[in-house]
């Protein structure tokens, strides 16, 4: 009777071993898709900035992430279905940077909070800048659109409401139309930004676009 409950214990140990193994194989083996998946989108977004969508080629985008061919279908099937991956992927970065700078503030100061994170993203993420002005509102990507005004473009609107809720702007501000022209302001500038005045400080550009907010939403 000992020795079959020593056996069976031996069993479940090396059961528990193997099982113990494979979830450790999987997480490894979707490490390494997930690194995989990024090289992709860095290459894609540095390839597409450069060449435009149309033009870029999956073979281009496998080359520049130094994986064969074959890679990039098997992690997303097509060149479309990689970018509507990739615009997702940055669009809810982006959207993550600009809701952890609108933190507990009163809502004008998290309304500039928001604008310096988004010129800091695109200051990390110029080639992404680019292809989200160049490319994002093709009706291809309607998706990816309806994304970016729910989630990035979501959180100037709501700083924006709470502004008119504690009186610091105007009542009658349309506020959907309002978060997208920040958003496009923003957007716009730091692409003129880095491809013509590199050297000039993004805390005075912060400041100048803080400025022209404030005397537009604000009179």
């Amino acid at each position: 009777m000992t020795q079959q409950r020593a056996g069976a214990r031996d069993a479940d140990t090396g059961r528990d071993r193997r099982e113990s193994g494979t979830g450790a194989t999987t997480r490894k083996g979707d490490g390494r898709r997930a690194g995989t998946r990024l090289r992709l989108f860095t290459a894609a977004v540095e390839v597409i900035a450069e060449q435009g969508y149309t033009a870029a080629t999956v073979d281009a985008i496998a080359e520049r992430a130094g994986v064969a061919k074959g890679t990039v279908f098997y992690n997303f099937g097509s060149k479309e279905a990689l970018f509507a991956a990739l615009l997702e992927h940055g669009i809810q970065r982006l959207a993550d940077a600009m809701g952890e700078a609108d933190t507990g503030q009163a809502a004008l100061d998290a309304l500039d909070s928001v604008v310096m994170a988004q010129l800091r993203f695109f200051e990390e993420y110029g080639a992404f800048a680019r292809v989200l002005l160049a490319e994002m509102w093709r009706t291809s990507w309607q998706d990816a659109v309806a994304r970016l005004r729910e989630q990035a473009l979501g959180v100037y609107a709501g700083a924006l409401r709470r502004a008119v809720a504690e009186g610091a702007i105007r009542e009658d501000l349309d506020v959907e139309t309002a978060a997208t022209a920040v958003f496009g302001m923003v957007l716009t500038v730091s692409i003129e930004r880095r491809a013509l005045h590199p050297d000039r400080p993004i805390e005075q550009v912060h400041a100048t676009l803080v400025d022209l907010l404030h005397g537009r939403v604000s009179g």
